[in-house]
């Protein structure tokens, strides 16, 4: 028991999952307990939750919101992957530089030039959610970048590789599998966003138009069953994405 509460001990897989089970007990019998008119109860929010996964409204707009999610996410790191690797150039890497300071641009008032910018809903919300996770992304990978260990460039310069091919060896092979890992660190911020851009046009459905719609009239047990559908997808998406990691690149399981 004084392993639990002790700093950088290390405890089992039954110990974790009973300490897990113990603190979600609490978080219900709290939730419970605080519960008012307005707050509905932990019962009634997981039939409303059991309701939505079994129905066919609630799978279409889940993968209408992803599709978007992921197209977002492609462009983006494409983007993302241009600038960061052309950043050890100096004439393109204080654009790099500039794109990071972008993540304190605010979209509230940006909106109205991207919808003068596109040509239909659709496009405005991809684009809304490009700009909104592309400084990130580049933030992310800059960091990688400014943080590799100078023996590697100096290992590729002995071999006699020239500057264009150390650049492929030390940042685009050698930190490939990293770039798994911005995405799945990142993804957190492009679903997050999906709600936002998807509230901007609602005609093509999504999880955003949804819980707009619960939130418009004050149905609190479909909002808060809504959210625990998108915090389970978004848990899932950040699972797969750590296996696929290990998957392309199994030698980052190998311990150092």
């Amino acid at each position: 028991m004084k392993k639990i509460f002790q700093p950088f001990q290390t405890i089992n897989r039954k110990t974790m999952g009973i300490l897990l089970l113990i603190q979600l007990i609490i978080a219900v019998t709290a939730w419970h307990t605080l519960s008012t008119g307005l707050i509905p109860q932990p019962l009634k929010v997981a039939q409303a939750f059991f309701n939505q996964v079994t129905s066919t409204l609630l799978l279409d707009n889940i993968l209408i919101s992803l599709l978007l999610t992921l197209k977002a996410m492609f462009i983006a790191i494409i983007i993302t992957l241009v600038f960061c690797y052309l950043s050890v150039i100096p004439f393109f890497k204080y654009l790099a530089e500039l794109l990071v300071k972008c993540r304190y641009l605010t979209l509230t008032g940006l909106i109205f030039i991207f919808t003068l910018l596109t040509q239909n809903g659709s496009q405005l919300k991809l684009s809304l959610l490009i700009f909104g996770i592309v400084p990130f992304f580049v933030t992310s990978f800059l960091s990688v970048i400014v943080h590799i260990n100078r023996q590697e460039y100096d290992l590729c310069m002995t071999l006699g590789y020239s500057r264009w091919h150390t650049l492929y060896e030390v940042i685009i092979v050698g930190k490939a599998h990293l770039v798994f890992e911005i995405m799945r660190q990142n993804f957190a911020i492009a679903w997050l966003m999906i709600t936002l851009v998807e509230g901007l046009s609602m005609s093509e459905g999504g999880v955003g138009t949804l819980l707009i719609k619960y939130n418009k009239y004050n149905d609190m047990t479909n909002v808060l069953a809504l959210q625990g559908v998108i915090f389970l997808v978004g848990v899932g998406f950040d699972y797969l994405l750590g296996a696929l990691k290990k998957w392309f690149f199994p030698y980052t399981k190998l311990a150092v």
